[in-house]
């Protein structure tokens, strides 16, 4: 296995990490209520995926 001879620079360091970052998923608007999910996923508030109930969510008093 191949170690390394010479300590990386702070700058080498941080070049290598500059594409290793958080990014935001994209959501989407859901149809039957109005609020926003990540892509092909069901809706967290009202249990539609693509227009059929995939979960049956409980009324909330």
């Amino acid at each position: 296995m191949a170690h390394p001879k010479r300590r990386q620079s702070h700058t080498r360091q941080a070049k290598r990490r500059t594409h290793d970052v958080a990014v935001m998923p994209a959501l989407a608007v859901c149809p039957n209520c109005g609020a926003q999910y990540i892509y092909h996923t069901v809706c967290p508030s009202c249990g539609y995926y693509r227009g059929k109930l995939a979960i049956e969510k409980a009324a909330e008093a």
